[in-house]
């Protein structure tokens, strides 16, 4: 998902909600979130998956990566080593590819999971740090079987009009909206976040629709859907979010998203002191050979 940075203050609450309670760093110091340590481990920690802490705010351990390629499936931009997700992750997308080319979709382009042990991103990501998200390209196009190397910065036009207040009806078609009923319903997916000019356009074809709950707004997303999984039974030290809110998100909610407000956000303050820690278990992984 490429998605804004939280706000200073979201981030900062959010940091001290996962940070574990005083004095369980006595013994090992919880590592801080910095993006350059993160991303240049080449390979994954050994041993079992677990996810750890927040998509925003946690690492992977014993990632495992989504082949370049597989049946309903290609990855896009591989040369970023960012493939690395949870086990419940990649079996969703396998999931996923096998029923839209079920239902006579093109393959779908799958672009970032998380780095091979998680954590911060230098660019384009405040989420994807614990191997439970995953960004799918809403590209319907025909697509040839290319190699990795030529499936990196691919140009992929965006759904929306410039003005951001509705799909461009020349690119948008029901098998986008297909697609992304396919993805809300998927086992395990908590949410899925899109523009909220697709959002209006998908509550305008199917408002009431139990799925669409799933289905949340958010800037940019024009071209790409974002998957983000509940936490995996096997991972105790994951931290979920809170549910989306009842209903289809249809309403007033919706609406905020147009606003001068929403579209024009004030500049986020420069974030006073250390980068925030990650949780404690993200110091083995980040220390294990």
């Amino acid at each position: 998902m490429i998605v804004p940075r939280a706000p200073a203050r979201t981030g900062f609450l959010l940091a001290l909600a996962l940070a574990g309670p005083p004095g369980r760093a006595a013994a090992v110091e919880a590592p801080p979130a910095r993006a350059a340590d993160w991303a240049a481990l080449p390979l994954p920690s050994p041993g079992p998956a677990r996810a750890i802490g927040g998509t925003a705010l946690g690492c992977l351990a014993g990632g495992v990566a989504l082949p370049a390629a597989g049946p309903g499936w290609q990855a896009i931009n591989t040369h970023r080593n960012r493939q690395w997700g949870h086990p419940a992750t990649l079996a969703l997308l396998r999931h996923l590819a096998g029923q839209a080319r079920s239902a006579g979709l093109p393959d779908l382009y799958i672009g970032d999971l998380s780095q091979p042990r998680g954590g911060p991103m230098p660019s384009d990501h405040a989420s994807h740090q614990n191997g439970l998200d995953a960004d799918i390209w809403l590209d319907l196009r025909p697509k040839p079987s290319l190699p990795a190397s030529r499936r990196s910065n691919l140009a992929i036009p965006s759904l929306v009009r410039p003005d951001g207040q509705a799909v461009d009806p020349a690119r948008w078609t029901p098998r986008h909206a297909a697609l992304i009923r396919l993805a809300a319903e998927s086992p395990g997916l908590d949410r899925l976040l899109v523009n909220p000019a697709i959002k209006r356009r998908l509550c305008a074809e199917h408002r009431g629709a139990p799925w669409l709950r799933r289905v949340r707004p958010w800037r940019g997303h024009d071209s790409h859907m974002h998957l983000r999984l509940r936490c995996p039974a096997d991972s105790p030290d994951c931290r979920d979010i809170a549910p989306p809110p009842p209903g289809d998100g249809c309403d007033a909610t919706l609406e905020w998203w147009f606003s001068e407000e929403a579209r024009r956000p004030a500049p986020r303050p420069a974030r006073p002191g250390p980068p925030p820690r990650l949780p404690l278990a993200c110091a083995t992984v980040r220390a294990a050979p």
